[in-house]
């Protein structure tokens, strides 16, 4: 019954958002973890798929933590950083809500986020596998194709960058992009110098996946 209601609540929220500015979010998690990395990422990318997509997201980027009911406010939620991330039971049991009613998690590792985000997805879905992503995706073939996956932004580890997801009834709800540090791509030109064409493919990308997110 609690989830039934929190379905129907979250429905409603998503068909008023429909009707306004839509608005995503910035995960403010606990542990550590430099939760507020890449100031201007999402930004930038809201301003990328206002013009190229034609959304209507507010430029202003809310944050919320992860026991909050504020979560269903949002089709999109973002997550990033360098170290530690940590839920504790209530927001396992919140978060977990969140994502099984229509909600969206992205957590993309900036670097050194990898053990720790796939220790609490974990927690989130002990039942369900974290999986790679295949290129037929709809993620990868949305108003832009990436026929090879996930663009390499930036070089860490000299590893092939990963998409893998969460998946409930078909849809994917919980995204983990590793060793591509699209975050860094959404910023602003000034603050990792990155050429044009390489921010480019990090927007489109993060385009398709807001995309994604919204119509799914």
């Amino acid at each position: 019954m609690k989830l039934l209601l929190r379905f129907c609540f979250f429905s409603l929220l998503l068909f008023s958002t429909s009707l306004q500015a839509q608005k995503i979010a910035v995960l403010h998690y606990n542990g550590g973890g430099d939760w507020y990395s890449n100031p201007t990422a999402l930004p930038n990318l809201v301003a990328f798929c206002n013009t190229y997509l034609k959304t209507t997201i507010q430029t202003k980027i809310a944050e919320v933590i992860p026991e909050s009911s504020d979560l269903f406010d949002y089709p999109y939620i973002h997550a990033t950083g360098h170290g530690n991330i940590l839920f504790n039971d209530t927001e396992v049991e919140n978060l977990r809500t969140y994502l099984l009613s229509g909600g969206f998690l992205h957590i993309d590792d900036n670097y050194g986020m990898e053990k720790y985000a796939k220790r609490e997805i974990k927690k989130l879905f002990p039942n369900k596998d974290l999986i790679s992503i295949g290129t037929d995706h709809p993620i990868f073939k949305g108003k832009y194709t990436f026929s090879k996956g996930l663009p390499k932004i930036h070089e860490h580890d000299g590893k092939q960058p990963q998409a893998m997801g969460i998946f409930n009834e078909g849809r994917l709800i919980l995204l983990f992009t590793y060793e591509c540090d699209l975050g860094d791509g959404w910023e602003s030109p000034e603050v990792h110098n990155d050429p044009q064409e390489v921010r480019e493919k990090a927007l489109q990308m993060g385009a398709n996946i807001i995309n994604y997110a919204f119509l799914n």
